[in-house]
């Protein structure tokens, strides 16, 4: 800092430009060396060094990138390849311009790509984002469907045809995105959430009619599965590619094989729902038929019984029964009492016999002491004592001699 320039910078202490170009430069070094990746927009060789422009995957944001030293740069490299490289940020003071010194450069290859899918893969299934228990279930019959596809692509028209052909009456809001390289992603994602907000579509489906894995890697893209996990609607993925299977697959309500799978299983057939509707009425009516044939069949049978034929005369004959059952009853009733009283008859005559006053009557008697005690052992009587013998009939006064 040349001296006497204020540290900080005021409107009555305004920096110089060349303060304001250090002090960026300072700060912009600082970050050190950073891992970065993105696609070559432009590139040009020389003898020992390399200079060109790399932008970012998905937004419209390029730097300027240098390097001195090819000994870690593929020379193979082209405009479009998409690349991970370690760079050094510097900043040049005089030209007020930033660029990144490339210190390692290498294609992003397959393995690679295939690698962070899978990754991603066990990150969403960790989260719970892929559990099947947690698939919104997708309407009956949509009265409108959000479909987002390529631009007149063979999906759209193949999923549009066959939804039609299916159900007539369907209704459709179609958003044409890209459905390949680095800008579809906000693309898509842009698309699943306008479609989501809208209260008339039922379901989205997101068609592409396959490709290869470089085409369809867009459809493993973080940010635009989480999107599709995240969202209210009910989602179907149908990329139409069975080997290389993308992400989108996983996080989606249902996936579908194709774009004409798709259509078919979101869309019921009409034909063969009239058809069924036709078969179920036909098994309707004939087990009402079965089932008033089984009863007319019942009303036959009892109306043939006897007792239909003349319900006076069981009745008649159920009260000859009763009545005869009655007095039946009353003679055997009769019987038991007369039995009864004769039993009883016995009973009273043996507890007479049995009681201290038919003794008496007999011409026994009962002595008892002065007491009243009943006497039963001479011994326990003195001379002169005086006792009383009980009769049937009165008493006796005796003197104990």
């Amino acid at each position: 800092m040349v001296s006497g320039e204020s540290k900080v910078s005021s409107e009555l202490s305004p920096w110089p430009v060349s303060r304001l170009s250090l002090t960026l430069k300072e700060w912009i070094e600082r970050l050190g060396v950073l891992w970065i990746e993105g696609e070559l927009s432009q590139i040009k060789f020389g003898p020992t060094n390399m200079f060109g422009e790399i932008r970012d995957l998905q937004q419209e944001n390029s730097v300027s990138i240098h390097a001195w030293s090819l000994g870690k740069i593929p020379v193979d490299l082209k405009q479009g390849d998409r690349v991970v490289a370690l760079i050094k940020p510097a900043f040049w003071p005089k030209g007020g311009k930033l660029t990144m010194q490339v210190l390692e450069m290498r294609k992003v290859g397959l393995g690679e790509l295939l690698e962070r899918i899978e990754r991603l893969r066990a990150t969403l299934a960790a989260e719970g984002l892929t559990d099947p228990s947690k698939k919104k279930p997708l309407p009956f019959l949509p009265s409108c469907i959000g479909l987002i596809t390529g631009k007149d692509s063979d999906a759209e028209k193949d999923v549009l045809k066959n939804a039609k052909l299916r159900w007539p009456n369907v209704e459709f809001k179609v958003v044409n995105t890209l459905v390949q390289g680095d800008k579809a992603a906000p693309e898509i994602i842009s698309a699943m959430k306008q479609l989501d907000q809208d209260p008339e579509v039922d379901v989205i489906i997101v068609a592409r009619g396959g490709g290869s894995f470089l085409d369809l890697v867009v459809f493993s893209d973080e940010e635009l599965v989480r999107t599709a996990a995240k969202i209210q609607t009910p989602l179907v993925s149908a990329i139409g590619h069975e080997n290389d299977r993308p992400v989108l697959d996983d996080v989606a309500d249902l996936r579908a094989s194709t774009p004409t799978d798709a259509a078919k299983r979101v869309v019921p057939d009409v034909t063969e729902q009239r058809a069924m509707l036709s078969q179920l009425t036909h098994r309707a009516f004939l087990r009402i038929a079965t089932a008033v044939q089984n009863q007319s069949e019942l009303i036959s049978q009892l109306r043939s019984r006897p007792l239909m034929a003349n319900p006076y005369g069981f009745i008649e004959k159920l009260d000859e029964e009763t009545e005869r059952e009655i007095i039946r009853l009353r003679n055997r009733f009769s019987q038991l009492l007369d039995v009864s009283a004769l039993e009883l008859s016995h009973l009273k005559a043996q507890v007479r016999s049995l009681s201290p006053q038919s003794t008496l009557e007999r011409g026994y008697a009962v002595l008892l002491d002065s007491g009243g005690h009943v006497v039963t052992n001479p011994t326990k009587v003195t001379k002169g004592s005086k006792l009383t013998a009980k009769l049937a009939k009165g008493e006796l006064p005796l003197t104990a001699d």
